[in-house]
C-alpha cells in the first residue's frame, strides 16, 4: 500500500524535476543566443564567432551536456534526500536540497566542461542561465505540490481518487497494535490515506471511538459497507487468535475485488523484519534478522574474491619475507592453524602467521589471571608466549594476512565479526549467538574502532551486532577505510 505508492510517487516527481531541468536547459539555451546577438560578444567576452553559432559541430556539444547536466541533478536530488521520505518535501527542507543540488552540480559539470576542454565551445553564461532557472522552476514545483496536496486532502473523495495515490481503507482490529497503525496513517496525512472507519470482532463495540476514529460495524458488516460506501482497501491488524476468525472475510474482500493488508507483525520480536515471499508458489511469511538483500551479498561476496585474489598475488613478496622471519627466529611451523565457527555456526580452518612460541595453548591456563578481557575471550598486553618477530607482526596485523586464502576460499569475508573458537561460541549467550548470522571477517567494526582497546566483551558483541543490523556495502567500504590508518599506525595493537 504506502510502499508501492511511495516508490511510484518518487518516480513521478523525479522524472518531473528532470523534465523541469531539461526545460531550463532550452530556457538557457535560447536567453543565451538572445543575449549574445543583442549586445556586443566583446561586452560579454564571449569569444564564439558567428560561423561556430551555426555549425553542427557546436550544437552537438550543447545536445551531449544535456544528458549530463540530467545525471548531475537527478543523482544529487536523490542523494540530499528529496525523494527519501514518503509523501512531499516540506517547503524549507526543499528548498535547500535545491539549493545544495544548484551549488555543487555548477560546481560538477564546470570542472566536467573544463577536464574534457569543452570551455571555448560552452558558454558560462548558458550554464548559468541553466542551473538557474533549473534550481526556480523545481523550487516552483515543490511549493505547488504541497499546495496541491493540502487542497486534495480537503476535496471530495471521488476528486481525490482520481490520483492513484490517494486511498479510502478499512481498520479492523481495535487493538494495541491497531492504535499505532491509525496513528501512523493520522500522523503521514501526505500519505493520501484516509480511515473510513474501524471494524472490531465484537458488535457491542459499535459506535464507539478509536484515536478519533468510528468504530463502524464488526466482521460480519463488512459486505454490507463495502456496497454502501467507497471502499479502497482493507487493513487486519488483528491478534494472532484471530486469525481463524477472518478466513472467510478475507475470501468475501477477495472475490469482490477488494485488496486486503493483513498485519504481520504477529510477534513481538526486536530485530526481525517481516517479509512475503514465496516457495514456488507456497505463500510464506519470513521474520528475517540478518541482512536479506541477496543481491548486495552476492556482490560483497564477488569483491571477497575478487579483492582476495589480487592481494594474494600482490603481497606475495611480503609472504615470503615474514616466512623467513619467522623461520629466523623461533622454532615451529610458519602457519598457525587453528579450527573457527564462521556462519551459522560452519567450522573451518582458520590461517594466521605464527606469533607465538611453540606449546603457547598449553600455557593458557597459567595467565588466565591476566585476561584483560570480561566474558570468554583471552586477551593480554605484553603476552610473554608473543615472539619479538610476533610482536611486530601483530602491531602492524601482519598476522592476519593469510586469511585473504579463508577469504578466498569463502569461510570469511573481508568485513565481518572476527571468527570466534568453539570453546568460546560453547558459552555464548543466547542473544550472543546472533553474530554468527554473518560471514566472519578479517576488520570489524569493533576493529576499527580500536581494536583491542576495547576490553568490555559485550561491548565487543554489541559492535558486531550493530554491524549487522545496519550492515550494506558503503558500510564495509567505510570500515575498510577506517581499518587502514589504524593497522599502518598500529593503534590498540596486542
Amino acid at each position: 500500500m504506502i510502499k508501492e505508492q511511495n516508490k511510484l510517487f518518487k518516480r513521478v516527481q523525479l522524472f518531473t524535476d528532470l523534465v523541469l531541468v531539461a526545460a531550463a536547459f532550452f530556457i538557457g539555451y535560447f536567453l543565451r543566443n538572445e543575449i549574445l546577438h543583442f549586445f556586443p560578444a566583446s561586452l560579454l567576452r564571449i569569444y564564439l564567432s558567428d560561423e561556430s553559432l551555426r555549425s553542427i559541430g557546436y550544437y552537438v556539444v550543447y545536445v551531449g551536456l544535456l544528458p549530463v547536466m540530467l545525471v548531475v541533478w537527478g543523482s544529487l536530488l536523490t542523494y540530499f534526500g528529496m525523494y527519501k521520505f514518503s509523501g512531499v518535501t516540506r517547503i524549507p527542507d526543499a528548498l535547500f536540497i535545491i539549493a545544495k543540488s544548484a551549488i555543487i552540480g555548477f560546481i560538477i559539470l564546470g570542472s566536467y566542461i573544463f577536464i574534457l576542454r569543452m570551455q571555448e565551445d560552452i558558454s558560462r553564461l548558458f550554464i548559468g542561465f541553466t542551473f538557474l532557472f533549473a534550481s526556480v522552476l523545481i523550487c516552483i514545483e515543490k511549493i505547488v505540490l504541497v499546495y496541491i496536496f493540502k487542497i486534495l486532502s480537503k476535496r471530495d473523495s471521488n476528486f481525490r481518487s482520481a490520483l492513484i495515490f490517494f486511498r479510502r481503507v478499512l481498520i479492523v482490529g481495535t487493538s494495541k497494535r491497531a492504535k499505532t497503525f491509525i496513528d501512523l496513517i493520522d500522523n503521514n496525512p501526505a500519505w493520501g490515506i484516509k480511515i473510513l472507519g474501524v471494524l472490531d470482532i465484537d458488535a457491542h463495540k459499535e459506535g464507539e471511538y478509536i484515536r478519533g476514529h468510528e468504530v463502524i460495524g464488526s466482521l460480519e458488516s463488512i459486505p454490507a459497507i463495502i456496497h454502501n460506501n467507497i471502499v479502497d482497501e482493507i487493513v487486519f491488524v488483528v491478534p494472532r487468535s484471530w486469525l481463524t476468525k477472518i478466513e472467510d472475510v478475507m475470501l468475501y474482500c477477495e472475490s469482490a475485488g477488494i485488496k486486503v493488508y493483513l498485519a504481520v507483525d504477529l510477534f513481538n520480536f526486536r530485530f526481525s523484519r517481516a517479509k512475503q515471499t514465496d516457495l514456488n508458489g507456497f505463500p510464506l511469511i519470513a521474520f528475517d534478522s540478518t541482512p536479506g538483500k541477496l543481491g548486495h551479498l552476492f556482490i560483497k561476496r564477488l569483491f571477497d574474491f575478487a579483492a582476495s585474489a589480487i592481494a594474494l598475488v600482490v603481497l606475495l613478496p611480503l609472504f615470503l619475507l615474514i616466512v623467513i622471519l619467522i623461520k629466523a627466529t623461533s622454532k615451529g611451523p610458519v602457519l598457525y592453524k587453528q579450527l573457527r565457527c564462521g556462519l551459522y555456526g560452519r567450522k573451518f580452518m582458520f590461517y594466521k602467521f605464527r606469533t607465538m612460541i611453540e606449546g603457547a595453548e598449553s600455557k593458557v591456563k597459567e595467565l588466565l589471571k591476566y585476561n584483560e578481557m570480561t566474558g570468554p575471550v583471552f586477551k593480554m598486553t605484553n603476552d610473554p608466549r608473543v615472539t619479538n618477530v610476533g610482536k611486530w607482526l601483530r602491531k602492524y596485523s601482519l598476522d592476519e594476512l593469510p586469511q585473504l586464502w579463508n577469504v578466498l576460499k569463502g569461510d570469511m569475508s573481508l568485513v565481518g565479526p572476527r571468527p570466534p573458537l568453539l570453546s568460546e561460541v560453547e558459552n555464548y549467550d543466547t542473544w550472543q549467538r546472533r553474530r554468527l548470522s554473518m560471514r566472519p571477517g578479517i576488520t570489524c567494526l569493533w576493529q576499527a574502532s580500536g581494536r583491542n582497546t576495547i576490553s568490555d566483551f559485550k561491548e565487543w558483541m554489541r559492535l558486531d551486532l550493530e554491524y549487522i543490523d545496519h550492515w550494506s556495502l558503503g558500510l564495509d567500504l567505510r570500515i575498510l577505510f577506517k581499518t587502514i590508518p589504524v593497522v599502518l599506525l598500529g593503534t590498540g595493537a596486542k
